[in-house]
Formats: structure tokens, sequence, C-alpha cells
């Protein structure tokens, strides 16, 4: 998660701008909220909250919010939310995680593939431990890397085209550069208005169901469950993400 807030859709102003229109949390608001109610959650940690777009959901629902980023263009954008008052914000990494005593850490928007190398991965987890109440859990998703990657994501000759608010209408796509566990990509934004073409160069870390099991077993968490989809239908072959909801021992 080092290069994270270097990646022009989290730092160049005109797409933090865009954020919330290209990155809706449709797809699974109501599975964190749910999720977070089942558990009974009153302290929540939000590592890598971004625009604080989901944070504020958890808020909403009645629960106490912490929202770390190492954005702060991000977070400008969080704290200028409806409900910027009702969390704390943290401007940082996983170093700015401290012994909150929360009950549930997530990471959403498949926040844990930017942690690239291994030894920064489980200093990630080893510090959402500390953070977390013993009987805690952690819960994240990450895609499913047996699955075609970005398979549903728009192309360079199959545009996406979306309506901002402010900015007016936008079209955006993806460019694949290299393929392995490291995935390397652009995202191309043009703003029809002005015809100005924005890239945003990316890099994730695909791992295995069983890697992260056992990153997650090295740094005190039993996994309960892995979904594969934001239906709570268990994993296959074929599903789309692996989202974990790991218990902190």
């Amino acid at each position: 998660m080092e290069h994270y807030s270097n990646y022009g859709e989290f730092s160049d102003p005109r797409l933090v701008a865009i954020y919330n229109t290209v990155n809706p949390i449709d797809g699974y608001k109501k599975f964190y909220v749910d999720i977070a109610s089942k558990l009974s959650a009153s302290t929540i940690v939000d590592m890598g909250c971004g625009s604080g777009l989901l944070t504020c959901e958890l808020a909403k629902a009645g629960h106490q919010l912490i929202g770390i980023d190492p954005s702060s263009a991000m977070l400008g954008l969080a704290r200028k939310s409806p409900c910027g008052e009702q969390v704390q914000w943290i401007e940082g990494g996983v170093e700015k995680l401290e012994a909150f005593q929360a009950d549930l850490a997530i990471m959403t928007g498949h926040v844990a593939q930017f942690f690239l190398d291994d030894a920064g991965w489980q200093a990630a987890l080893s510090s959402i431990h500390k953070a977390l109440r013993p009987g805690g859990h952690l819960v994240f998703e990450s895609r499913n890397p047996d699955v075609e990657l970005f398979a549903d994501w728009p192309t360079e000759t199959s545009h996406q085209k979306l309506q901002d608010p402010v900015a007016g209408p936008i079209e955006w796509w993806q460019e694949l550069a290299v393929k392995d566990a490291r995935v390397k990509y652009e995202i191309h934004y043009l703003f029809k208005r002005s015809g100005e073409e924005l890239v945003s160069a990316c890099e994730l870390r695909f791992r295995t169901q069983e890697e992260i099991c056992q990153s997650l077993s090295s740094s005190g968490f039993s996994v309960q469950c892995t979904f594969g989809d934001w239906d709570s239908s268990p994993v296959g072959a074929y599903s789309p993400e692996m989202i974990f909801v790991a218990k902190r021992r």
C-alpha cells in the first residue's frame, strides 16, 4: 500500500473530485452494513476508507467509526461529507493504527490488494490485530485470481459513460499492462466537456485464497468464513470475490 496515495485516482484533484461517481458502493454497501450489525460492532476501523462513502453509511447506522487513509486528498473529500463530523479521520497507513480496542476492522474497495509485498501485508495484518479487542473481527475482500481479471470492466473499445454532477459527462476504461501475481494496469478518464484525458497507473497484488488464509493465521486470526460474492454465497472456483471474515484470536 506504500504507493497507494501516489496513484492519480487518489491524488489528482480532478480525479478525486469524480471518485464517488466512478466508484459507487451500491454493490457491497448492504453486505458491510449487515455484517457490522450481525457482529454487534460498536467501534469500527475502516482501513483505507478513501472518500468515506461506506464509512458514513456505517456511522449513520449507529456505529462509532475511525476512518484511516494515506491520501490527504481523499480524506479531504471524506471530511466534507454530510457525516464528516461523526467520524474520526486519520491520515496515514497501517502505522497509524493503535490499540483502539475496536470490535471490527474493514478493508473495502479491494484495499487489501494494494499491499504489494508480503512483508507489508503481514505488517498490516499485525497492526490490525493490535487495533482489535480480543474476539474482534476483520472483514475484507480480494478479487479471485482464478477468474478472468476485470472481466466486467470497460475497455478501450467499450467505455463506461457516467454523468458527474459537477464535471458533467465522463467516460472511463482500463488497459492491462502486466498480468501475473502483480497486475499493472492503467485507468483512463475522459472529460467530455473539455476533451481532457487523464491516466492513472495502478498496480494490485492478487493472492490466492490459501495464501490469504495462511497470512491471516500467522497474524493471529482465525478465518470464520469466506464468501464468493456480496450475496454471501460460498466462495467457489468461479466466484468473482473472496470475502474473508476473520476473528482475532
